[in-house]
């Protein structure tokens, strides 16, 4: 049993796998505009408490009663490769012209500022917006930097908010994790509801892992109201590696219903990180490493299987956001509003995208969707 525990605990590391979670710098290092990419304001909603013993963490991993919200000025280094996140090792500073970069922090009063804040960026920017929830062992430094790689490597054209619960943000606290993620349901429902009251025209959910089971409880939530699509404001639903119990999955998608636009499940046979969480819960498949992708559709969810891709981390649990090819694919359909894009794939498309980067994909790179009305096989190169 013990030599079960410390495998566990090595492999799990790779979720995120930093032993220090700050993301302020203890002096702030300058770099010439010619060395920043850009810059990206980052919103936040989250049910941890401000870290106090270490301010340069921003929040720590214990749980909050109330939502605090929060911006944060993040910069991306000209040297940034699409999928990765170039950042300082452990509380080393960060140097902008090398490493993602944390520049200032605004906390925000209460909800009615935050919601006049965010309303007024979203006005600016288009009118969309995109949540991100994080998953298991994640710091908010790592949710932070996470959803900046997204941003910047997708070209998202709105608002950029995350959404952090109370990741203990070590290894050994995934039932501690769990039990944030299910505390978390209430503020994820009132922060989606919050911002379908600005003028916003597209929410779109990209959630990671554990997060998944935040999202689907937030809007099985919603469909118990009978608002399950925030008033037609609901865009794309991205689940990537679920940490959900199959089971759990269908009941909350029968209770939800078939969406109006198929949610999507990225999900990989080869997740080791998964395969784990399947082991602690009692040999439950999770969805996301669920063999049966016609099961999953018959729900109404698009299921897009990246088994035959490469991630790089050696879990191949984030592939979605640390594969060149596939944040490029996601990029390009995130461009176009869920409300105007077609619920067909086109191979031509992706074909296209993926001449030179097979390189970056991996030697044996095939992509198969499985639709709720086809199964879909595309090579992306090799």
């Amino acid at each position: 049993m013990r030599l079960t525990v410390i495998i566990l605990t090595v492999l799990l590391a790779g979720c995120a796998g930093r032993g220090s979670h700050d993301l302020l710098a203890k002096t702030n290092v300058s770099a010439p505009a010619s060395e920043i990419a850009a810059t990206h304001e980052i919103f936040v909603a989250t049910t941890r408490q401000k870290a106090t013993k270490d301010p340069r963490q921003v929040f720590d991993g214990d749980r909050s009663l109330t939502t605090s919200f929060a911006q944060v000025e993040m910069t991306v280094p000209k040297v940034h490769q699409v999928g990765n996140i170039e950042r300082a090792r452990g509380s080393a500073n960060p140097d902008p012209a090398k490493d993602f970069t944390a520049h200032g922090v605004t906390f925000y009063d209460g909800a009615p500022q935050f919601s006049k804040a965010v309303g007024a960026d979203v006005a600016m920017r288009g009118k969309r917006a995109l949540v991100f929830v994080h998953g298991f062992n994640n710091g908010f430094d790592d949710g932070i930097y996470r959803i900046t790689q997204i941003v910047h490597d997708t070209k998202y054209p709105g608002t950029p908010i995350l959404f952090s619960w109370a990741s203990a943000g070590k290894t050994t606290g995934y039932i501690y994790d769990k039990e944030s993620a299910n505390a978390a349901r209430d503020d994820l429902e009132a922060t989606l509801r919050m911002l379908a009251k600005t003028q916003v025209k597209s929410i779109d959910i990209i959630a990671h892992s554990m997060g998944t089971w935040v999202t689907m409880e937030a809007l099985r939530q919603l469909a118990i109201t009978g608002d399950r699509d925030l008033g037609g404001k609901l865009g794309y639903v991205i689940l990537a590696s679920p940490d959900i119990d199959v089971d759990v999955f269908k009941k909350q998608m029968i209770r939800y219903g078939k969406p109006d636009k198929p949610f999507a499940i990225l999900l990989s046979g080869d997740d080791r990180a998964l395969k784990l969480s399947t082991l602690i819960s009692g040999d439950k498949p999770r969805v996301g490493d669920y063999g049966d992708a016609a099961d999953l559709a018959s729900y109404g969810v698009s299921v897009v299987d990246l088994t035959k891709t490469k991630g790089a981390d050696r879990l191949n649990h984030a592939k979605f956001a640390d594969n060149p090819f596939l944040v490029q694919l996601m990029g390009d359909q995130l461009r176009t509003p869920a409300g105007l894009a077609s619920d067909d794939t086109d191979p031509a498309q992706l074909d296209n995208l993926g001449q030179g980067l097979g390189k970056a994909v991996g030697s044996v790179a095939e992509i198969v969707i499985t639709t709720p009305f086809k199964v879909l096989t595309v090579a992306t190169g090799g």
